[in-house]
């Protein structure tokens, strides 16, 4: 069997996976509360000693909510940085085409 056909029937073997899964978020609850809580609850940990568990879980969604927010505010400069450049561009584009057919310019 080659690598395409082995990634087809890989591919074929997930689909049914997931045709046979009727609780979706009950299949992937646990990877997503390890991938991303355990670290929260580490960090409120280590800010935060003599908490109990009940503060140390509330500071851990604080923490979370704190990095997705900072998160979100990188992709927005991002995206604002990328408006703004492609903006510039067309303006400088728009700027060069029309510096053609001003009076004095060598192309008119």
């Amino acid at each position: 069997m080659n690598t395409s056909e082995r990634s087809q029937q890989m591919r074929f073997a997930a689909h049914m996976s997931w045709a046979n899964t009727t609780d979706r978020s009950g299949r992937t609850a646990a990877a997503r509360k390890a991938s991303h809580h355990t670290r929260f609850i580490d960090m409120a940990r280590e800010k935060h000693p003599d908490a109990t568990e009940a503060e140390i879980e509330q500071i851990a969604a604080s923490l979370k909510k704190a990095h997705y927010t900072a998160l979100a505010l990188k992709s927005a400069a991002s995206r604002r940085k990328s408006r703004e450049a492609a903006q510039a561009k067309r303006r400088a584009e728009a700027e060069q085409q029309l510096a053609q057919y001003r009076p004095g310019s060598a192309a008119a």
